[in-house]
């Protein structure tokens, strides 16, 4: 009897051992996550510093052009375009401090629109750099997801630097939103006409640390494994799906399927039912 005890103990205190490695396995996946995120921040912030030299250009020369002339039209045509440079600088700015910013979780109606343009404004010129040129097919107007603005600007810019790392030598890059009204999902697909991931790869690009990757390219990004196992766990969270289809030689796309306002508040009240009765089934017991 004291054996079987001692034996009961022995397990309990390994159950608890393993539990306190699991805990800390996840906190060191959340720092490195984090820290990931970080460091393409740092990276974005460093990209889109010539775009700020490009703008403080513009406003000097136009503020130089206003002080020259001194007729009406000519003045108001110079503090029109000040004024359209100072608007983008702040938008780079704010955009950029909304990515940084380590703020709680807070799911919220977002335009999936205007996030999808603010990470491209951030990621202008490193696509013009690498010669990537992007389309855009959007509907003039979709209606509000419940996001976290935060975390799925994350997403987009993970998804959007392994499609500009796919295309080496520049290639195109094509972005397409569609609303499902029948179910309230909105679509967003990022597709790459790049070099592909082998089929037999595919069932594990979103299992952490697996990576398709060698390490890191030049600019520091990617190779980690952690950047679309994150960009999964972030989209289950907001009540979506991600998908992807690739072939090697031809390009990858990835689909973001996420729940409008309206559908996401319905998922929730048939979560909380589910759970209700899930409770009352075990008080019963």
């Amino acid at each position: 009897m004291e054996r079987e005890i001692e034996i009961d103990c022995e397990k309990v205190v390994e159950s608890e051992r393993v539990r306190e490695l699991c805990r800390r396995v996840e906190i060191l996946e959340e720092q490195l996550m984090q820290s990931q995120r970080l460091s393409a921040v740092g990276e974005l912030t460093s990209t889109t510093a010539h775009e700020f030299n490009n703008i403080l250009m513009t406003i000097i020369n136009y503020a130089k052009l206003g002080m020259r002339h001194i007729d009406k039209t000519s003045q108001k045509n110079a503090f029109d375009k000040i004024l359209a440079a100072a608007n983008r600088a702040a938008k780079v700015t704010g955009t950029i401090l909304a990515a940084a910013k380590n703020r709680k979780q807070s799911f919220e109606p977002t335009n999936l629109i205007t996030l999808v343009d603010d990470v491209m404004l951030l990621l202008e010129r490193e696509m013009n750099k690498y010669k990537i040129s992007v389309e855009r097919y959007f509907p003039e107007s979709v209606p509000d997801i419940l996001a976290d603005g935060n975390q799925i600007q994350q997403v987009l810019i993970n998804l959007l630097v392994n499609a500009r790392q796919s295309m080496s030598n520049g290639g195109q890059l094509v972005l397409k939103i569609t609303y499902d009204e029948e179910n309230e999902m909105l679509d967003l697909m990022i597709r790459d006409y790049g070099c592909g991931i082998d089929e037999a790869k595919l069932p594990y690009i979103f299992d952490r640390f697996y990576s398709t990757k060698s390490g890191p390219d030049e600019t520091g990004k990617g190779g980690t494994g952690l950047g679309l196992a994150a960009c999964r766990g972030i989209i289950e969270q907001h009540k979506g799906v991600i998908r992807v289809e690739s072939k090697v030689g031809k390009g990858t796309a990835f689909t973001l399927r996420l729940p409008t306002v309206i559908r996401a508040k319905i998922i929730e009240l048939r979560e909380k039912e589910n759970k209700d009765n899930a409770q009352k089934e075990i008080s019963k017991n």
